[in-house]
């Protein structure tokens, strides 16, 4: 088994490398996707969230109010610690769980957005990093996504920089061109990790 980290900052277009990979037969492991499920009505998780942050944080409908929920730990590195600790544990064990079931010759990639900024390259066998100009990723966010220009610029802010991203990086996808340009250089890395997936079983 072959285990990749995938990242890239916002707007370089992660999401659509990680489609495609799945597509060629890689097994996926969605960081953001299993934070998501640990917070469901009824989970351990959102128990523990609710008894560290209050009742405030649930929607009318007994799920967890993500904006309310962000608005008070982002500004507060304590606060923002205190969610982490509950969170990235069961994270962790979902991730683990989920990878424990591919083959002996897949190949999984963990789509984690912050990989850079939490130091969790060592993590995997190799990292991938979906990579796009500052200018073309603010584009996307404004055009595609209908953000406003300061909370996209904001957003990207927080994030790692690019050079910190790119100095992890095994693998380097370049995705500032049109997206036709994307998928000949996905299907190279995929062939790369095919190959390097078939040394390790």
């Amino acid at each position: 088994m072959l285990k990749v980290g995938l990242t890239g900052g916002i707007g370089a277009g992660k999401s659509e490398v990680s489609r495609l990979l799945v597509s060629y037969g890689a097994v996926l492991i969605d960081a953001d996707r299993i934070a998501r499920e640990v917070v469901e009505p009824g989970t351990p998780g959102l128990a523990a969230v609710v008894a560290a942050f209050g009742e405030d944080v649930l929607s009318a409908d007994g799920t967890l109010d993500r904006p309310k929920l962000g608005s008070l730990v982002f500004a507060d590195p304590e606060r923002l610690a205190t969610l982490n600790a509950i969170v990235h544990p069961l994270v962790g064990a979902r991730s683990a769980e989920l990878e424990s079931m591919a083959g002996p010759r897949d190949v999984v990639i963990h789509d984690v957005p912050l990989l850079t900024e939490n130091g969790l390259a060592p993590l995997y066998d190799l990292v991938v990093v979906v990579d796009a100009s500052t200018e073309t990723r603010l584009d996307r966010l404004v055009r595609l996504r209908g953000m406003a220009e300061e909370e996209a610029m904001a957003r990207m802010a927080a994030q790692a920089t690019r050079e910190a991203r790119l100095e992890i990086a095994d693998l380097v996808i370049d995705n500032d061109g049109p997206l036709d340009a994307l998928e000949p250089q996905v299907r190279k890395v995929w062939e790369e990790l095919e190959r390097r997936a078939a040394k390790t079983a």
